[in-house]
């Protein structure tokens, strides 16, 4: 053979190397909604960007739905049924420090099913997902490694008594809300009167701290915040268990209360509500830790953005879409998007709700049986996605990465 051709031969298989390596190595970008109906179990599952491709999922009943920390599997919780079910989202993503692999196959409900008297409260955090049991007095933690083998590795929690509560693993110490120990009528929950630290024997660690009217809790940076009557509340790792340092509520402010609270994954910066019309952005380093945004309307549903992380979008009553702006604490933009949704009635009543899908956001508006998606830049909806039923709670799982 000549040189020529030798060297057109070697060229020639460079060349089919490279397209083929560029085929296997294609970057890829997926993003899938799961949406549960506000009346009856169903949760129906669809590709963002190619919404035809749906599938279909019967539970018990109506769930609440959050994401396990590698957004690999789903919870459903069905409060009113005392169970607990487990989808795979299938969407994987791992990170090899210069980039990331994305691996896409079909959703599917894993035979995993966890039971108990009226799980509520989902706190998921360093690869842990703590489930409250409100009528049960305990926690079940979930390792989310197993959960992805397909196995339940469930460790129990004992509270004080059984309450509307929750806990959270932080470092070695667990960290659990507090009920009041005073009788109760037959039929009622015992009001939150603290918080505190325990160790992995469930033994107490310190005092208990107050916090009266617990309720609403979220991770960012180095803290966690629990929302008070009195303020809220700052809970950061400690060589003992636990440090707690109220953060009081602004003279000037209002009567109200925060009960509701949002933690950023990419800076420490919270966004909690504050009645029923005004929400605030809270720093727990700086006094005077709190900046107060009113709003227009009542708040329906706020949701913070993991990709843009000084946005937050906040839907109010009139059906109009606000993107509020973290790091200067103003409204940048408003739009109306849905048509109005009192927050008089009762709080399960089908309303909106929102997620974060990479570039778009998206809303379920269940009196349309539609899921919405609306560009974060312009406020602008640029597509519809019919849903059966009364498409309710809902979230987003995906990303980018390369498929090999």
């Amino acid at each position: 053979m000549s040189r020529t051709r030798m060297a057109q031969g070697v060229a020639a298989m460079l060349m089919l190397a490279t397209a083929q390596k560029a085929a296997a190595d294609e970057d890829r970008t997926a993003w899938r909604l799961f949406i549960a109906d506000q009346a009856d179990g169903m949760v129906t599952v669809v590709d963002r960007d190619a919404p035809d491709q749906r599938w279909r999922f019967d539970l018990a009943g109506p769930s609440r739905l959050y994401a396990s920390p590698s957004g690999q599997a789903v919870i459903a919780v069905q409060s009113d049924h005392d169970l607990v079910d487990f989808l795979g989202s299938g969407i994987a993503l791992e990170g090899h420090g210069d980039h990331s692999d994305i691996s896409i196959s079909n959703p599917e409900a894993k035979d995993l099913h966890l039971t108990g008297p009226r799980p509520f409260h989902v706190v998921t955090h360093d690869h842990q997902i703590a489930i409250n049991f409100d009528r049960g007095g305990y926690v079940s933690f979930l390792a989310e490694g197993a959960l992805q083998d397909g196995t339940l590795q469930v460790q129990e929690f004992a509270q004080n008594r059984a309450h509307h509560g929750f806990a959270a693993p932080l470092g070695d110490a667990i960290v659990s809300s507090v009920a009041s120990e005073e009788e109760v009528a037959d039929g009622g929950a015992p009001p939150r009167v603290g918080i505190a630290a325990y160790d992995a024997d469930g033994a107490l660690i310190g005092d208990v701290a107050t916090c009266t009217d617990l309720h609403g809790e979220a991770f960012s940076g180095n803290y966690l915040l629990a929302g008070c009557k009195e303020g809220v509340i700052a809970v950061s790792e400690a060589d003992d268990g636990a440090d707690f340092t109220m953060l009081p509520y602004p003279e000037d402010f209002p009567k109200e209360k925060t009960g509701t609270l949002l933690g950023s994954s990419a800076m420490q910066i919270f966004l909690g509500d504050h009645g029923r019309q005004s929400v605030v952005i809270i720093d727990p380093t700086a006094e005077p830790f709190f900046t107060r945004v009113e709003l227009p309307f009542r708040r329906v549903d706020f949701v913070l953005d993991p990709a843009r992380p000084q946005y937050a979008y906040i839907l109010t009553e009139d059906g109009t879409l606000h993107r509020l702006n973290m790091l200067s604490a103003e409204i940048e933009a408003s739009a109306g998007i849905t048509q109005p949704y009192s927050m008089d009635g009762d709080w399960r009543d089908p309303r909106p709700r929102l997620a974060v899908a990479g570039d778009r956001i998206a809303l379920t508006d269940p009196l349309q049986s539609l899921v919405r998606l609306v560009d974060p830049s312009s406020l602008e909806e640029t597509a519809t996605i019919p849903v059966e039923g009364l498409p309710y709670n809902i979230i987003a799982i995906g990303g980018s990465g390369l498929t090999h």
